[in-house]
Protein backbone atom coordinates (compact mmCIF):
# COMPACT_ATOMS: atom_id res chain seq x y z
CA UNK A 1 0.00 0.00 0.00
CA UNK A 2 1.10 3.56 -0.73
CA UNK A 3 0.25 6.51 1.48
CA UNK A 4 0.77 9.96 0.00
CA UNK A 5 1.08 12.72 2.57
CA UNK A 6 0.81 16.19 1.05
CA UNK A 7 1.11 19.66 2.45
CA UNK A 8 -1.31 22.15 0.92
CA UNK A 9 0.05 24.68 -1.55
CA UNK A 10 1.10 28.21 -0.68
CA UNK A 11 -1.88 30.13 0.71
CA UNK A 12 -2.95 33.76 0.69
CA UNK A 13 -2.02 35.49 3.98
CA UNK A 14 -4.71 35.59 6.66
CA UNK A 15 -4.78 39.41 6.69
CA UNK A 16 -5.62 39.35 2.97
CA UNK A 17 -8.29 36.64 3.28
CA UNK A 18 -9.20 35.00 6.62
CA UNK A 19 -10.03 31.71 4.83
CA UNK A 20 -6.43 31.49 3.51
CA UNK A 21 -7.25 30.00 0.10
CA UNK A 22 -4.46 28.92 -2.23
CA UNK A 23 -2.53 31.74 -3.84
CA UNK A 24 -1.89 31.73 -7.59
CA UNK A 25 1.59 30.36 -6.86
CA UNK A 26 0.06 27.71 -4.62
CA UNK A 27 -2.41 26.63 -7.30
CA UNK A 28 0.33 26.48 -9.92
CA UNK A 29 2.69 24.50 -7.66
CA UNK A 30 0.01 21.98 -6.66
CA UNK A 31 -1.03 21.58 -10.30
CA UNK A 32 2.57 20.85 -11.26
CA UNK A 33 2.92 18.33 -8.43
CA UNK A 34 -0.37 16.68 -9.40
CA UNK A 35 0.78 16.42 -13.03
CA UNK A 36 4.06 14.87 -11.90
CA UNK A 37 2.21 12.38 -9.72
CA UNK A 38 -0.26 11.56 -12.52
CA UNK A 39 2.65 10.47 -14.73
CA UNK A 40 3.51 7.78 -12.15
CA UNK A 41 -0.02 6.35 -12.58
CA UNK A 42 -0.83 6.11 -8.87
CA UNK A 43 -3.72 3.95 -7.72
CA UNK A 44 -4.95 6.50 -5.18
CA UNK A 45 -8.59 5.77 -4.35
CA UNK A 46 -9.21 8.35 -1.61
CA UNK A 47 -7.98 11.88 -0.98
CA UNK A 48 -8.69 13.02 2.56
CA UNK A 49 -8.19 16.65 3.62
CA UNK A 50 -8.43 18.71 6.80
CA UNK A 51 -11.42 20.78 5.73
CA UNK A 52 -9.51 24.06 5.74
CA UNK A 53 -9.97 25.91 2.44
CA UNK A 54 -6.36 25.59 1.25
CA UNK A 55 -6.28 21.84 1.98
CA UNK A 56 -9.65 21.25 0.30
CA UNK A 57 -8.52 23.19 -2.79
CA UNK A 58 -5.28 21.20 -2.90
CA UNK A 59 -7.19 17.90 -2.63
CA UNK A 60 -9.54 18.90 -5.46
CA UNK A 61 -6.63 19.83 -7.76
CA UNK A 62 -5.11 16.39 -7.16
CA UNK A 63 -8.43 14.64 -7.77
CA UNK A 64 -9.10 16.56 -10.99
CA UNK A 65 -5.58 15.98 -12.33
CA UNK A 66 -5.35 12.31 -11.38
CA UNK A 67 -8.64 11.62 -13.13
CA UNK A 68 -11.99 10.05 -12.34
CA UNK A 69 -12.51 7.47 -9.65
CA UNK A 70 -10.98 9.34 -6.70
CA UNK A 71 -13.12 10.02 -3.67
CA UNK A 72 -12.38 13.37 -2.01
CA UNK A 73 -13.49 13.60 1.59
CA UNK A 74 -13.09 15.92 4.53
CA UNK A 75 -11.67 14.31 7.65
CA UNK A 76 -14.04 14.37 10.58
CA UNK A 77 -11.11 14.99 12.91
CA UNK A 78 -7.38 14.62 13.15
CA UNK A 79 -5.94 16.62 10.23
CA UNK A 80 -5.81 20.18 11.56
CA UNK A 81 -2.31 21.67 11.90
CA UNK A 82 -1.85 21.02 15.63
CA UNK A 83 -3.92 17.85 16.03
CA UNK A 84 -2.27 14.85 17.67
CA UNK A 85 -1.00 12.17 15.29
CA UNK A 86 -2.48 9.21 17.22
CA UNK A 87 -5.94 9.16 15.59
CA UNK A 88 -4.58 9.45 12.04
CA UNK A 89 -1.77 6.93 12.60
CA UNK A 90 -4.27 4.44 14.04
CA UNK A 91 -6.66 4.97 11.12
CA UNK A 92 -3.91 4.62 8.52
CA UNK A 93 -2.96 1.21 9.87
CA UNK A 94 -6.44 -0.08 8.96
CA UNK A 95 -6.44 1.28 5.39
CA UNK A 96 -5.93 -1.16 2.55
CA UNK A 97 -6.17 1.14 -0.49
CA UNK A 98 -3.68 3.74 -1.67
CA UNK A 99 -4.70 7.02 -0.07
CA UNK A 100 -3.60 10.65 -0.08
CA UNK A 101 -3.81 12.82 3.03
CA UNK A 102 -3.69 16.61 2.53
CA UNK A 103 -2.93 18.62 5.64
CA UNK A 104 -0.68 21.25 7.20
CA UNK A 105 2.49 21.84 9.15
CA UNK A 106 3.35 20.72 11.71
CA UNK A 107 1.00 17.72 11.39
CA UNK A 108 2.35 16.35 8.09
CA UNK A 109 5.93 16.27 9.36
CA UNK A 110 4.96 14.72 12.68
CA UNK A 111 2.75 12.13 10.97
CA UNK A 112 5.50 10.97 8.62
CA UNK A 113 7.96 10.76 11.53
CA UNK A 114 5.42 8.82 13.61
CA UNK A 115 4.66 6.30 10.87
CA UNK A 116 8.31 5.74 9.91
CA UNK A 117 10.03 5.86 13.31
CA UNK A 118 7.25 5.30 15.84
CA UNK A 119 7.75 8.79 17.30
CA UNK A 120 6.45 12.09 16.02
CA UNK A 121 9.52 13.85 17.40
CA UNK A 122 12.35 14.48 15.00
CA UNK A 123 12.30 15.43 11.36
CA UNK A 124 12.44 12.78 8.64
CA UNK A 125 11.10 14.82 5.71
CA UNK A 126 10.77 18.49 4.78
CA UNK A 127 7.39 19.82 3.80
CA UNK A 128 7.55 23.09 1.90
CA UNK A 129 4.16 24.25 0.58
CA UNK A 130 2.94 21.78 -2.04
CA UNK A 131 5.37 18.99 -1.08
CA UNK A 132 4.39 15.31 -1.08
CA UNK A 133 5.91 12.27 0.63
CA UNK A 134 5.09 8.78 -0.60
CA UNK A 135 5.25 6.09 2.07
CA UNK A 136 5.02 2.36 1.51
CA UNK A 137 3.95 -0.27 3.99
CA UNK A 138 5.52 -3.67 4.13
CA UNK A 139 8.91 -2.96 2.58
CA UNK A 140 10.51 -2.94 6.02
CA UNK A 141 8.66 -5.68 7.87
CA UNK A 142 5.16 -4.39 8.54
CA UNK A 143 6.29 -0.81 9.08
CA UNK A 144 6.21 2.26 6.88
CA UNK A 145 9.16 3.52 4.84
CA UNK A 146 9.62 6.66 2.78
CA UNK A 147 9.64 5.74 -0.90
CA UNK A 148 10.22 9.35 -2.04
CA UNK A 149 9.58 12.98 -1.29
CA UNK A 150 9.13 15.76 -3.82
CA UNK A 151 8.47 19.46 -3.72
CA UNK A 152 7.43 21.83 -6.47
CA UNK A 153 10.87 23.46 -6.39
CA UNK A 154 12.38 20.25 -7.77
CA UNK A 155 10.11 20.33 -10.81
CA UNK A 156 11.61 23.51 -12.21
CA UNK A 157 9.58 26.16 -13.94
Amino acid sequence: MHLYIARHGLAVPKDEDPNCPLSETGRRDVSRMASFLARTRPTIKRIIHSGKTRAAQTALIYAETLGPGRIVEEAILGLKPNDPTDPVADAVDAWTEDTMVVSHLPLVGKLVARLVTGSEHGAVAQFHPGAVACLTRGGNGDGWTIAWTMGPDLLGG
